[in-house]
């Protein structure tokens, strides 16, 4: 829940078989109370016994169950197969020989806006997590919404629910997020996951 806070937008995968599942409701809650685009993703339609339309009505009944907009109604919704490495945005598709990822990935870039902030501006990073590694300490995992950081920058943490409380801290390393790995970097910029 608290990562939903550093998107940009959701995909919301719902197994082609199994459908609506009680966490895809909760998901789906919180994503729309954020007013987060959503992307719809049927997976595993390679299934013998996958149900891709009935899919969609269960999804479809859920938007409506949970009061979403027009606009949120009006999601893309996409199938897939992630075993096999292939999405399409219409069933009739699957019949094309060349099959990948890219139907996906296109509509992330049309559908999911960029990050929005001012590189300009004061720093600002919304800390979603705590980590803890024995040679560096503290780790902070957030976004950056404003400014930057770099390696050595002071900064201030402000606790959203102490806002009188704050501790002054020094940048000492600075790692970004390249899918689930780490990457130490010595600086980063609006919209890192850092």
């Amino acid at each position: 829940e608290r990562v939903l806070k550093m998107v940009n937008g959701v995909i919301l995968v719902v197994d082609a078989f199994e459908g609506v599942m009680p966490q895809t409701k909760f998901v789906l809650m919180k994503a729309l109370e954020l007013a987060l685009p959503v992307i719809v993703c049927v997976n595993k339609i390679d299934r013998p016994e996958a149900r891709p339309e009935e899919v969609i009505d269960e999804v479809l009944e859920l938007f409506m169950d949970l009061d979403a907009s027009e606009e949120q109604l009006d999601c893309p919704f996409l199938f897939a197969s992630a075993r096999d490495g292939y999405a399409v945005t219409d069933l009739a598709d699957l019949a094309k020989e060349e099959k990948d990822m890219v139907p996906l990935f296109e509509t992330i870039l049309n559908y999911i806006p960029a990050p929005e902030g001012d590189p300009d501006a004061n720093t600002q990073v919304l800390i979603s997590t705590i980590d803890y590694n024995e040679y560096v300490g503290r780790i902070g995992i957030g976004k950056i919404d404003n400014g930057s950081l770099k390696v050595n920058q002071e900064a201030v943490v402000v606790n959203h629910h102490e806002p009188d409380k704050q501790k002054r801290v020094r940048i000492s390393k600075l790692y970004e997020f390249d899918g689930l790995n780490k990457v130490d970097v010595t600086e980063a910029g609006i919209g890192s996951i850092v």
